[in-house]
């Protein structure tokens, strides 16, 4: 079987494909119109896109020509995952020896003739470890065995990755909410004498989020008045968005990380709002929590972005625009609340993490950063 012999060009290229793959996570993403090029993409990678090029770059011509197309493909990515800056690694295996090889902003070119080792710092500083996991040893067949086994294997592993995270599963948190926010509407309005009326007396004696006492350290109110509604439009327009909402982030992140996420969410709402509305204003509602669990599906799309393709832009990210411009225009909508729930929930899904996408690193800034956010805001309630 080894003595198949391979095109020496081939044979880096399954090297190069085979550690990016499966040593730093890139995938292969489909380029319409080229040839002899291979593009891979990782959304957390030193370089968004490594880009392995066979075609010949003879003069300065070409390789403006070369660029221009690299532009034209990245300017589709940034498009389509809402992305500003795609940095790309173009590693060109024939090219003319003297022509000299000047990059872009964001394009780095780097050419490889062997890759028996591999010396451009442009490549180096990236990727320190590239000349010790090259399958420099494998050739001809065993080569093409090793590489089909080692990206399939990978393959595999991310598909049940994929799987385990957006096949459905039995929502549990969001339905246990929507029936205590129902229940405590019932409560408020018999408390009120009218389920039409909701009475200002009643909402506060139930646990509103109310400056005054909130600040005589009744801090369970920063929790209960989530729970609570001022009108049946109220109860039905927040329960409905939390169960079109609610189920999704349930869904990928799970029932306990869902159920912090909304509880620190409209914590953080709770928060925003005694520090920016005047001291008679009594807020209740699970608004607040609802867009930090919005905050949430956006943290999650954003590692998932390549996968979901134009969902962030599309129906996330205009969601939230939307619901903040409503809030803004209609008179009785806490929005400052809705403001810091969503801040909120960035924060708190930023130190949960994401299954399989967040790095330690980021937690923890996530994590100071929420502590940070918390703390600000307290000292404003309770010490200015």
């Amino acid at each position: 079987m080894s003595t198949v012999v391979m095109d020496r060009r081939d044979e880096i290229i399954m090297r190069l494909v085979h550690y990016f793959i499966t040593e730093e996570n890139y995938n292969p993403i489909v380029v319409n119109g080229v040839k002899d090029e291979i593009w891979l993409e990782n959304a957390d990678g030193p370089y968004r896109i490594v880009r392995i090029n066979s075609n010949n770059i003879f003069n300065k011509e070409q390789l403006d020509f070369d660029y221009f197309k690299i532009d034209s493909v990245v300017k589709q990515i940034k498009k389509k995952t809402l992305s500003f800056n795609v940095n790309t690694l173009n590693i060109l295996l024939d090219v003319n020896e003297d022509l000299e090889l000047e990059g872009t902003k964001n394009i780095t070119p780097v050419a490889i003739s062997n890759d028996s080792n591999i010396t451009n710092e442009g490549i180096l500083d990236a990727f320190p470890d590239i000349n010790d996991k090259l399958l420099k040893d494998t050739k001809g067949i065993d080569l093409i065995i090793n590489v089909t086994k080692d990206i399939n294997e990978k393959t595999e592993r991310e598909n049940k990755m994929y799987e385990r995270t957006f096949k459905p599963k039995r929502i549990v948190i969001t339905p246990i909410i929507i029936v205590a926010c129902l229940i405590m509407f019932i409560i408020t309005g018999l408390l009120s004498g009218s389920f039409f009326q909701i009475t200002n007396g009643a909402v506060i004696k139930l646990g509103a989020n109310y400056k005054p006492l909130i600040q005589q350290g009744e801090l369970w109110r920063l929790i209960t008045y989530m729970f609570l509604h001022g009108s049946i439009l109220h109860v039905l327009v927040n329960m409905y968005s939390l169960y079109i909402i609610g189920t999704q982030v349930e869904n990928f992140l799970g029932k306990w990380k869902y159920l912090v996420i909304y509880l620190v969410s409209g914590i953080c709402g709770g928060l925003l709002s005694l520090v920016v509305n005047s001291s008679d204003i009594i807020s209740v509602g699970a608004s607040g929590a609802i867009f930090g669990l919005t905050g949430a599906l956006l943290y999650f799309g954003y590692h998932y972005r390549t996968y979901l393709g134009d969902a962030l832009k599309r129906s996330i990210i205009p969601v939230i625009i939307v619901n903040l411009v409503i809030g803004f225009m209609m008179n009785g909508i806490d929005n400052f609340c809705h403001i810091g729930g969503l801040a909120g929930g960035l924060l708190i899904t930023m130190a949960l993490g994401v299954d399989g996408k967040s790095k330690v690193s980021e937690k923890v800034n996530g994590f100071i950063c929420l502590l940070a956010y918390i703390g600000v805001l307290s000292y404003f309630i309770f010490f200015r």
